[in-house]
């Protein structure tokens, strides 16, 4: 069973008859490749296989964990879209209504095919003949890409107030009349359903070290774990008693045995560098990430690199820092030259040390994060995707790190009216930092910004959940202009580069259905949009 040597390959091979049980369009639709017959199909231990393999499918999609579900995270005050590009603007400006084409409008209905993979699979492999051992990890498999998915369209477009959450599909009921499916009345049931099934999960899969190689990018126990903590810790914004669960299941994470820790060798600049860098892909860091290559993989680290590549790769150019996330690092923070290049900065791209300058973006800034493995001077087709329209790179682009397992144990504590500053200081010494004493949530606020800049961890709904996120939007966001853009010792002013904007929280803490979904579901939009 060789994950990574197939994983490339268009996994619904065998998954022909999926799609033939009557259900909305919305959370089934599997395009066909074959002609097998889903009665005939789960007979052989290959068609668990390819059952389970076929839910990681939407991993390495465009519109999911490369751009997809990072616009509503642009939105934050972070970044500025890098490019002139209506829809994108319209994301960001909080004026939308659902039919934004291809930017967010796949991200709930590819999520619900993942569903409706993983419930096949928790629904026929128990009957299969195949060994006990295989069947418990293709089931916690199953559990957690569920709940993963789940934990993604529910805190997106679910609430706690006028709308509910999002529709529960399950095993049980996944073959119900299509257009039956109804939202349940708070997004805690979406919350209390995802706990489940990690916990499902971790008592089915093994550790990641338990692995071989062979199998690196499916989910194991830490995985399940970590999880439990961000739901728990999401759910916590309507039920206070859920961050003593945050700190268990980060506690989890921390004793599981597969010895967990942050790259910390004593040389804070090198240590960040190497972190976000395929070096460091399976590693005690990294605990959930979009598994990468030059054929396939989250083209995030393209999207993000200079428009057109200063003429020597297809960089797209979106996702731009801000100046006032540049000015939140403290001076002597080694983070800060690793995340962001300001103008100036030495760098070595394509085996060419340069000096950082954009006649194109829009911030005077950008992205260093993922620009680990464009500095060799041969990486196309070693490091890089030879196709710059799909230009991912052997990176695996990070989705949970154990640096946020201790800093949600931290925000936990903290919350609780408890002491978090072991968990946070340990994440500020990796970074050369002097610790913090009775750290506030001003403080955790600040390292969660800092360590987790321009990552899935999502800062827009940060600042949701923490009930900052309409004084934030209310303040314009500020770049560098530079008189002569071309020359890295130009002179800038600090200018308004994106407006204020009119963040209404009695609706837009949730994000719009895509329109299709609700045309085919019949599921109701939520409310102002």
């Amino acid at each position: 069973m060789k994950f990574n040597s197939i994983k490339t390959m268009s996994l619904v091979l065998g998954f022909a008859g999926l799609n033939l049980i009557s259900c909305s369009d919305d959370f089934t639709e599997v395009t066909p490749l074959g002609s097998t017959s889903y009665a005939n199909f789960w007979a052989s231990e290959q068609d668990a296989s390819e059952a389970v393999n076929s839910m990681y499918q939407y991993m390495t999609d465009q519109e999911m964990f490369s751009r997809g579900f990072f616009w509503y995270i642009n939105a934050s005050d972070d970044m500025i879209t890098g490019r002139i590009k209506a829809s994108a603007d319209n994301i960001k400006d909080f004026n939308i209504t659902g039919g934004e084409g291809g930017y967010t409008s796949t991200c709930y209905p590819k999520s619900y095919q993942v569903i409706r993979r993983a419930n096949d699979v928790i629904l026929n492999v128990p009957n299969m003949e195949i060994s006990e051992s295989l069947k418990n990890q293709y089931l916690g498999e199953a559990y957690f890409m569920r709940a993963f998915s789940y934990f993604w369209v529910a805190h997106t477009y679910g609430d706690n107030g006028e709308n509910g959450g999002v529709p529960i599909i399950t095993e049980e009921n996944m073959n119900d009349e299509a257009g039956s499916y109804s939202r349940p009345a708070s997004v805690v049931e979406n919350y209390k359903q995802i706990e489940a099934d990690l916990m499902k999960a971790a008592e089915l899969l093994p550790l990641f070290t338990e692995y071989s190689s062979d199998n690196y990018g499916r989910p194991h126990k830490d995985a399940a774990y970590a999880y439990m903590a961000k739901t728990n810790l999401y759910w916590a914004q309507h039920d206070a008693s859920r961050y003593a669960e945050v700190v268990k299941y980060a506690d989890a994470v921390t004793n599981s045995g597969s010895g967990r820790a942050l790259i910390n060798t004593g040389n804070p600049s090198k240590d960040y560098r190497e972190l976000h860098s395929h070096l460091n892909n399976w590693t005690s860091e990294y605990i959930w990430s979009v598994n990468s290559g030059v054929d396939k993989g989250s083209i995030l680290t393209g999207v993000m690199l200079e428009n057109k590549g200063w003429g020597k790769y297809n960089g797209w150019g979106y996702y731009t820092p801000s100046e006032g996330l540049y000015n939140e690092f403290e001076d002597d923070d080694a983070r800060k030259a690793v995340t962001i290049l300001n103008f100036g900065d030495e760098f070595t791209f394509f085996g060419e040390t340069r000096r950082y300058q954009s006649e194109n973006s829009l911030s005077g800034f950008q992205f260093n994060k993922y620009m680990y493995e464009f500095q060799f001077e041969n990486p196309i087709g070693t490091y890089l995707n030879s196709n710059g329209d799909d230009p991912s790179t052997v990176y695996n682009v990070p989705l949970m790190r154990y640096a946020e397992v201790l800093l949600m144990k931290a925000e936990a504590l903290i919350m609780d009216g408890k002491n978090g500053d072991a968990p946070l200081n340990m994440v500020r010494e990796r970074a050369g930092l002097a610790p913090i004493t009775n750290a506030t949530m001003s403080d955790l606020k600040h390292e969660r910004r800092v360590e987790l800049a321009g990552e899935f961890a999502n800062r827009h709904f940060d600042l949701i959940r923490w009930g900052d996120a309409a004084d934030t939007y209310a303040e314009p966001i500020y770049g560098r202009i530079y008189t002569d853009r071309s020359d890295p010792d130009s002179p800038y002013s600090s200018e308004i580069v994106w407006p204020a904007r009119n963040f209404d929280a009695s609706y837009m803490n949730v994000w719009p259905i895509p329109n299709t979904v609700i045309e085919s579901s019949g599921i109701q939009q939520n409310k102002g949009w």
